[in-house]
């Protein structure tokens, strides 16, 4: 619905005029509120923090504890912080304990007691002992969806779909329903959803009793509350919905609406009615599907409220563009315009053509044979390779990577954007970019037929992939063609074919379709064997489905999705790319052993991985994971590759992501002990990247590293600690881009259900509590929990069978003849699904199907049926 008054008094953000702090602080209803005389004798509800000086003193002496504060999507009562042990995260119950801390905000945090810790029975389901934010996550996997309940997949639109290194693939998935970790027994029920007065067996009843500190199998959970907030991550801006407050008689109604935002983690805020809509308060209604943008602009010590101010109407909830400007907003995605003072650092005289000089300063790659390997409708084209075998059986390959630093002044209000945004931004339907338009599509793409700045790697290569020589430098290639993944695995598939023209994109006349098609079987063939001795090195991949989507170029709306398949030809790239980026982290390194900016990857958090093996023991799989690569080894060669194995293997894959850490860019001379360098997931001592410029400013930082270390540019005078002041910052701006890619996918995906539904797949049981199970759907990699008094039963049961949790479902018949059909659900039971939108905007539900009369078993009954979840082209 249109409102032609639907204004909003904005005002530069600060506390509203004649309003006091215990005004604003008052709960709605509050009988306190009215009594002006009462205001200053309130009780806080929040601890005062402590002073600068005491916190410092606190964490130098061990008595305090910082860390980053991650708050569970799903029970947003429980909050956590790293251990400094790495063992079972520290604890932090309720808002009042978090202390008006937001998610992903750096905290100074008390033990308290341990007679007040967090009691965990060993055969309870408490999954969220360490349950890691959608924010702490690696970029080496696709992370799954965290918004509410995991109800949404892993979605890599193929325009975006970035392999150009495989440590984007490994790492920590958000896996809240992951329920096998902590024993797979029970769970505090999302409210409404379970049925409390459900009759609970003698198995249930064991199990949730709370009275266990007596028992010597109790477990305890270091619990703390936060005392300060030593940097305020969280962007404090929220999409959500006003509301009129509930009691219409209190002061408070006549100055104040109340903020209701999507994400739960964020406090309801009150905001000035002058800056609501002139109608809302007489027509509140007309804007219960309205989404707005809220700024938190403080949050007093006796509120349970912050208080906030409106900064846009966004429009309808629930509508593509609406919904995507609100996730940028709060994620701190800068998607405003270029400024003139940048585009102002960019060439003024267009079409720009290379100055004369380079040619001389660069080795001229522009009569070889090289091409560019990307997603059919990328623009952005970071890099390309080129391979020309030599007399003697080797091969000359080169990776050839955007020069990029040469178009950013250091200094300039260029560099300084590119800096701040760190990175560009892939949503499902576009991408908000790091850089100008101009240099990422044109003068920095790597377009075929046109000369091209590049910084290049280049070897001598057995046809093993063992490297015989190794050479740095600038250079200047003109790529021949430009390959989607599509048309390079087709050259692989068809070695010996002639691939017909029309089937191939242009290509320059001065060299042949048989000569690129030859080159790219070259690049394979060494790519297979690199990639095979890093495995055998002990490298670790963690895949996980992902989806592209298809999306009406009209309306904006997906069409539909199908599972993204990483063939050959991205595995090619890949290995290509993290070649380059180990050769440059090392030469760096050699060169600037204090100032080098590299990447590492912690191993995973033991006790989230022990408590894992053990569930996997009782499973009767038993894992390696002493190592990176005996838990790849586990993982490839414990399952068959029949399609039932295929489905065990990604659920199993979905839960080892989970104690994975997150891989951090970092300063070689500020973190003194070289053994933390590794990266765990690669198995490699030094690593970096070097191969997105375009997309990433570190991957600039790096090529300005390299081209000190060759002598094209002065050494770098900048101190360690501003480097990694800037390293950090990638790291906080790369997981919140990741997380709106991941909310971005929510959104269609949860549309795509909308508009096309209800959808039906096969599923993998991952987690059976006591009125409900979690399932992956495995034709589109969602993770949704199914709830028993959602379904038409008769009854259920829940039991344990040895250690292994089991639903016993007993559906009422469609026909009254018929004898009521029996299920059994247990971990890995492979079931038939259907995903159906809710009214609610951007909900929807996983219901089970029915069985046939034929399949009333649990796993054993249908582990030989096909899992018809085949991924869809």
């Amino acid at each position: 619905m249109s409102h032609p008054d639907c204004r909003l008094n904005l005002r530069p953000i600060g506390t509203p005029r004649g309003v006091s702090s215990h005004g604003v602080g008052a709960s709605p209803g509050d009988k306190k509120s009215k009594n002006k005389s009462m205001r200053g004798k309130k009780k806080s509800i929040f601890e005062t923090y402590m002073s600068k000086e005491d916190v410092s003193e606190g964490l130098k002496r061990g008595t305090l504890i910082q860390g980053v504060l991650r708050i569970n999507p799903k029970k947003f009562h429980e909050a956590f912080i790293p251990s400094l042990d790495g063992d079972r995260d520290i604890f932090i119950d309720g808002v009042v304990a978090r202390n008006r801390a937001l998610n992903g905000d750096v905290v100074v945090v008390k033990l308290l007691p341990e007679e007040q810790w967090k009691v965990i029975k060993p055969e309870s389901n408490d999954k969220e002992t360490e349950a890691p934010d959608e924010s702490d996550l690696p970029e080496e996997l696709p992370q799954q969806s965290l918004k509410s309940c995991n109800d949404s997949p892993d979605v890599i639109i193929e325009a975006q779909f970035d392999d150009s290194d495989s440590e984007d693939r490994h790492g920590n998935t958000q896996n809240v329903l992951v329920d096998g970790v902590k024993k797979l027994s029970v769970c505090v029920p999302d409210k409404g959803k379970e049925d409390p007065s459900a009759p609970v067996s003698k198995e249930q009843s064991t199990s949730t009793s709370q009275d266990t500190r007596a028992s010597s199998e109790t477990l305890l959970q270091k619990s703390a509350k936060v005392v300060y907030i030593l940097e305020k991550k969280h962007s404090r801006a929220a999409t959500g919905v006003l509301k009129l407050l509930a009691d219409k008689n209190s002061e408070l109604f006549r100055k104040y609406a109340l903020f209701s935002p999507s994400d739960h983690r964020v406090p309801r805020i009150y905001v000035p009615l002058k800056d609501c809509p002139q109608d809302f308060v007489t027509r509140p209604k007309d804007y219960a599907n309205t989404l707005f943008i809220c700024r938190i602009i403080d949050w007093k010590e006796d509120s349970n409220f912050a208080l906030g101010q409106l900064a846009k109407s966004l429009g309808q909830a629930g509508e593509i563009e609406p919904e995507t400007e609100g996730i940028l907003t709060e994620y701190g995605v800068d998607f405003s315009d270029f400024s003139s003072e940048v585009l102002e650092c960019l060439p003024q005289t267009l079409p720009w053509t290379i100055p004369p000089e380079e040619f001389n300063k660069r080795r001229d790659f522009r009569k070889d044979c090289v091409f560019t390997i990307d997603p059919s409708t990328a623009r952005d084209l970071d890099d390309a390779l080129s391979c020309r075998p030599l007399t003697n059986g080797t091969f000359e390959v080169g990776v050839h990577i955007a020069d990029v630093s040469y178009f950013i002044p250091e200094g300039s209000s260029l560099d300084k954007v590119a800096a701040e945004r760190t990175t560009s931004v892939y949503l499902v339907q576009k991408v908000v970019p790091m850089l100008p338009r101009l240099l990422c599509e044109e003068l920095c793409s790597l377009n075929p037929m046109t000369d091209k700045l590049t910084f290049s790697v280049v070897w001598t290569l057995t046809p093993e992939g063992k490297i015989l020589e190794e050479w740095f430098g600038r250079t200047i290639i003109r790529s021949c063609t430009k390959l989607s993944y599509e048309h390079a695995q087709s050259m692989i598939e068809r070695p010996t074919e002639k691939i017909p023209q029309e089937e191939l994109p242009p290509i320059s006349p001065e060299h042949s379709s048989e000569e690129v098609h030859q080159a790219v079987l070259n690049l394979h063939r060494i790519a297979k064997r690199l990639r095979q001795q890093r495995f055998v090195d002990g490298a670790l991949r963690l895949d996980q489905l992902k989806l592209a989507f298809t999306v009406d170029h009209e309306t904006g709306l997906p069409q539909g999705c199908h599972i993204y398949e990483y063939k050959d030809s991205n595995k090619l790239v890949e290995e290509f790319m993290l070649l380059a980026n180990m050769a440059v982290a090392h030469k760096i390194y050699r060169t600037f052993p204090e100032h080098s900016l590299l990447r590492r990857h912690p191993p995973p958090q033991t006790k989230m991985l022990n408590d894992l093996v053990e569930f996997c023991n009782q499973m009767g799989l038993p894992m390696d994971v002493s190592s990176a690569g005996s838990l790849n080894e586990s993982l490839t060669k414990t399952f068959g590759d029949d399609k039932y194995s295929l489905a065990r293997k990604e659920v199993l894959t979905n839960m080892y992501s989970r104690p994975m850490q997150m891989a951090l860019y970092f300063c070689s001379g500020v973190l003194q002990d070289q053994a933390q360098f590794r990266h765990y997931a690669l198995n490699v001592p030094l690593y970096t990247h070097f191969t997105s410029p375009i997309r990433r400013f570190a991957d600039v930082m790096v090529h300005r590293l390299l081209a000190a270390a060759l002598g094209y540019r002065e050494q770098p005078d900048t101190e360690p600690d501003t480097i990694q002041k800037q390293a950090d910052h990638c790291n906080d701006r790369r997981m919140a881009s990741k997380r709106v890619q991941e909310l971005s996918t929510n959104l269609f995906f949860a549309v795509l259900v909308k508009e096309t539904g209800p959808l039906e797949s096969e599923a993998m049981v991952m987690g059976v509590l006591n009125q409900a199970f979690d399932v992956l759907v495995l034709r589109y990699g969602v993770q949704k929990r199914i709830y028993c008094n959602a379904l038409a039963l008769r009854s259920y049961h829940y039991q344990k069978v040895g250690k292994k949790p089991e639903l016993t479902l007993v559906w009422e018949p469609e026909d009254l003849e018929q004898e009521p059909a029996q299920q059994t659900v247990t971990i890995f039971s492979l079931v038939e699904v259907v995903l159906q939108a809710e009214t609610a905007a951007l909900k929807y539900s996983a219901i089970l199907k029915r069985p046939g009369p034929e399949s009333s078993l649990g796993v054993e009954g249908v582990e030989e049926e096909e899992p018809g979840a085949e991924p869809q082209d």
